[in-house]
C-alpha cells in the first residue's frame, strides 16, 4: 500500500522546495533561479519572485544578471519567458523540447493548420526558420514582429509557388498578419529551446531577440536530450511533487500522453505514494516530504509565480478562490501567510508612491497586516518607490 501524506505536508515540502520557507542569503540568486525556472511574464515577476526568495535583491538584479550572462531570459515551458542559470540553460531548454513530431505540435498549439497547409511538417518549418534566422539576426537585436517580418521574406522565394502563395496569404492569427510570419512566431518557440535564440534585456517595451552564440559570446554546448529531460523533471518533482505525469505535462506545455520521453527516464527514481490520488516523489526526497513542517512568515508573490505554477490548485487554495487567483488574462499577484495562500494583491504606482490593493479569504489580525505592510515596503524600491500604502479589503 502506498504511503500516505496529508496536504499540509505536501504543501510545506512543495513550499520549501521553493525556498519560500526562510530566504536565501544573497550569493544564492542562481540557486532560486535554477530550481524550477523563473517565469518572466507579465514583465517584472522575475524580480519579484526572486526578491520572494532571497536576500538582497534589488531593482537592477535581473537586467544585471542577464548583462552579466550568469543568467539567460528565454522561451521555455509552456512557450514563456523564463529566466535560469547559464549553466543549466540545457535543462531548461534542451530538457524542453519535445523529440516527437506529435508532441512538438502540442506544445506550439496553433501552428498545426499553418504547416499542414505548406506541406510540411513543423520540425521541417523550424529548420527553414532555423537558417533564415541564422542570416538575419547577426549583429542586431529584434522583437518578434520585426523577426518574423524579415525572416518571412527571407523565406518567400525559397518556397514553392504553391507554398508562397499560402505564405503571404493573411492568416487566421492576426489583422494584416502574412501566415509565414505568423509560422516565424510559432517556430521560434522551437529555436529557443534549441538555443538559437535568446532574449537580450527588455528596452521599454521591447523585448528583443539575439543570436545565443552571440549573446553568451561563445558558441552554445550540446547537451545530451534525454539526460536534460531526466533533470527537468526532478526539478519539477522536487518543487511540484508528489505529482502526476498529467500534471506535469500541463507544466511543461504538451499533453499526458506526450510524456514518456521524460518519465521513462526517471521511472526507477521514483515511489509512488498516496496524497488523496495517486502521485510520485522522488524517492530521494521521500524523508524531507516526512519532516515537511509548514513556515511561518508573510510573502507577497507576483503574478505567475512559480509556486502558482503548480497545476493541482486545490492543493493550495480552495476551489472557491481559483477565479480570484488564476484569470484568463490579468492574473493578480498571491498573499501567503504562514504557508497559505491567503488573498491576492495587486499593485498602483502614482508618482513616488506605490499603493497596494490587497484582498484576502479572510479577516486579518493586526499582527498579519502589519507583517504584509511590512514586506509591502522592501517591494516598493523594487518599483522605485519612495513610499507605499497598503489598502486591505476581504472578498
Amino acid at each position: 500500500m502506498a504511503e500516505r501524506f496529508e496536504r499540509e505536508s505536501v504543501v510545506a515540502f512543495r513550499l520549501a522546495s521553493h525556498h519560500l520557507d526562510v530566504r536565501l542569503g544573497e550569493n544564492d540568486l542562481l540557486s532560486a533561479a535554477g530550481r524550477c525556472g523563473i517565469q518572466d511574464s507579465p514583465p517584472g515577476s522575475a524580480l519579484l519572485a526572486l526578491h520572494a526568495r532571497v536576500d538582497g535583491v534589488v531593482a537592477g538584479t535581473v537586467p544585471r544578471a542577464i548583462e552579466d550572462r550568469s543568467m539567460l531570459l528565454t522561451w521555455s515551458m509552456r512557450g514563456a519567458p523564463y529566466l535560469f542559470p547559464t549553466s543549466e540553460a540545457g535543462v531548461f531548454t534542451t530538457g524542453v523540447l519535445p523529440p516527437a513530431e506529435t508532441a512538438l505540435r502540442h506544445f506550439v498549439r496553433g501552428v498545426e493548420q499553418a504547416v499542414d497547409r505548406l506541406g510540411l511538417s513543423l520540425t521541417e518549418a523550424a529548420d527553414i526558420v532555423a537558417a533564415a534566422t541564422r542570416e538575419v539576426l547577426p549583429g542586431r537585436q529584434l522583437a518578434i514582429n520585426e523577426l518574423g517580418a524579415e525572416v518571412a521574406e527571407l523565406i518567400t522565394p525559397r518556397l514553392t509557388a504553391a507554398q508562397r502563395e499560402v505564405w503571404v496569404e493573411e492568416g487566421p492569427y492576426a489583422e494584416g498578419q502574412p501566415i509565414g510570419e505568423a509560422v516565424v512566431h510559432f517556430c521560434v518557440r522551437v529555436l529557443a529551446l534549441r538555443r538559437i535564440v535568446c532574449l537580450a534585456p527588455r528596452a521599454g517595451d521591447k523585448a528583443p531577440f539575439v543570436l545565443t552564440e552571440e549573446w553568451l559570446g561563445h558558441p552554445v554546448a550540446e547537451t545530451d536530450p534525454a539526460v536534460s529531460r531526466a533533470e527537468l523533471l526532478r526539478r519539477y518533482l522536487r518543487c511540484y511533487g508528489p505529482s502526476t505525469r498529467g500534471d506535469f505535462a500541463a507544466w511543461l506545455g504538451v499533453q499526458a500522453g506526450d510524456v514518456d520521453p521524460w518519465w521513462g527516464c526517471l521511472e526507477d527514481e521514483l515511489v509512488e505514494v498516496d496524497i488523496g490520488r495517486s502521485a510520485w516523489v522522488l524517492a530521494t526526497d521521500l524523508d524531507t516530504l516526512r519532516s515537511s513542517t509548514m513556515p511561518f512568515g508573510v510573502r507577497l508573490l507576483p503574478p505567475r509565480d512559480p509556486y502558482t505554477q503548480l497545476r493541482d490548485r486545490q492543493t493550495i487554495v480552495d476551489r472557491a478562490h481559483h477565479r480570484d487567483i488564476w484569470r484568463t488574462a490579468g492574473d493578480p499577484g498571491t498573499v501567503l501567510v504562514d504557508g497559505e495562500i491567503l488573498g491576492t494583491w495587486r499593485p498602483r504606482k502614482r508618482g513616488r508612491e506605490l499603493r497596494i490593493d490587497l484582498t484576502t479569504f479572510e479577516a486579518l489580525s493586526r499582527d498579519r497586516k502589519e507583517a504584509l505592510e511590512a514586506e509591502a515596503e522592501r517591494i516598493a524600491p523594487l518599483r522605485e518607490a519612495s513610499s507605499v500604502a497598503v489598502d486591505f479589503a476581504t472578498y
